[in-house]
């Protein structure tokens, strides 16, 4: 129930365009977000258009929050393993239903605050291109010099602009296509948005990435942990999705699951080598400085962060074997493992 005092503050803006209060609508998913929810939720409602916000569980008075700015609070049945998949297509389920005639859904994440005008650029470019069912911007980190995970996350989010074979989980889409391929698969802990968008293309349909700023995305990053984690889930469901798809067109991610893969069996063939010719084994290893160099030099080496962005690539691999051995480990022993969160 909305208070007489929040009235004013929850009644949303007039939207953009006088289309979008029938055709579009946005979902927006969160657990334990505190302030960058609110900054989300703030940055959605401007836009005048139904949100539904979609809650995994908070206990920061997220939904409470949610609530009293008028937007659709949906809390989502925990009894079943949490995924941001099923989040979001319980979020879609309930916008349906208060919206019945939706053509367009924008997914967000509720550590993001959408950029004011993209909707317009992303919707005029889906006016124009009936080909395409997917259109994402760039996402941007909002303090990237806060620390140097975040400042490899903002590396990560500037994709170049055109055709591409995937999104992330912000995006606008369309809902007729999205329904036809079944969403997005609620059982992947990580990697739904390029598993959909594997479903899409082979339905004929294009992913679209403009080069127009969508997100501003706060990672909050600070520790060396943190990012392990991140890294970890990355190679868990990089792992899932080739597994699902490994024959298929696409072929996505055989080679970036096999990769690491081949890293951390180097320690492994030097300990051999300097058993079998002694100290001349450890030649093996230089392959690790090697590529920390060589990224620096492409990145730029005046700049220590480039070090220290090679240095992380290069630990990132032992954490994504992690990840891959320990989907291996739940499809062998049956185990339903729960989200790896790093925050």
């Amino acid at each position: 129930m909305i208070s007489e005092e929040n009235l004013e503050r929850a009644a949303p803006a007039p939207p953009e365009n006088k289309a979008w209060a029938t055709e579009l609508g946005i979902v927006l998913i969160g657990r334990n977000e505190g302030e960058r929810l609110k900054a989300s939720i703030r940055s959605v409602l401007e836009s005048g258009v139904q949100v539904v916000y979609v809650d995994s569980g908070s206990t920061d008075g997220s939904t409470a929050f949610a609530a009293s700015h008028g937007v659709a609070v949906v809390d989502l049945d925990l009894s079943i393993p949490f995924t941001a998949a099923r989040a979001r297509n319980t979020g879609l389920a309930e916008l349906v239903k208060r919206l019945p005639g939706v053509q367009f859904v924008h997914f967000i994440d509720g550590d993001c605050a959408l950029e004011p005008g993209w909707l317009a650029k992303a919707m005029s470019f889906l006016s124009s291109r009936p080909d395409v069912a997917v259109v994402c911007g760039i996402r941007q980190e909002i303090k990237p010099d806060a620390s140097l995970y975040n400042w490899i996350c903002n590396i990560e989010w500037n994709q170049p602009a055109g055709e591409t074979t995937a999104c992330g989980g912000d995006a606008l889409f369309r809902v007729a296509p999205f329904q036809e391929v079944g969403g997005f698969n609620p059982a992947l802990l990580a990697g739904e948005e390029p598993e959909l968008c594997i479903r899409l293309r082979e339905k004929g349909w294009k992913i679209w990435r403009l080069a127009d700023p969508m997100t501003r995305h706060d990672a909050a990053m600070t520790r060396f942990g943190q990012y392990w984690k991140r890294a970890v889930r990355s190679g868990y469901g990089q792992a899932r999705v080739a597994m699902l798809h490994g024959k298929s067109r696409s072929g996505i991610w055989m080679r970036e699951s096999l990769r690491p893969l081949a890293y951390v069996c180097l320690p492994v063939i030097s300990l051999v080598l300097v058993m079998l010719i002694g100290v001349w084994g450890l030649l093996p290893l230089a392959i690790f400085p090697l590529q920390v160099t060589r990224i620096a030099l492409r990145m730029g080496a005046a700049d220590w962060r480039s070090w220290g962005y090679g240095t992380m690539m290069m630990a990132a691999k032992f954490a994504e074997t992690q990840g891959m051995l320990a989907l291996v480990r739940d499809l062998m022993t049956g185990h339903t493992r729960k989200i790896i969160e790093y925050k």
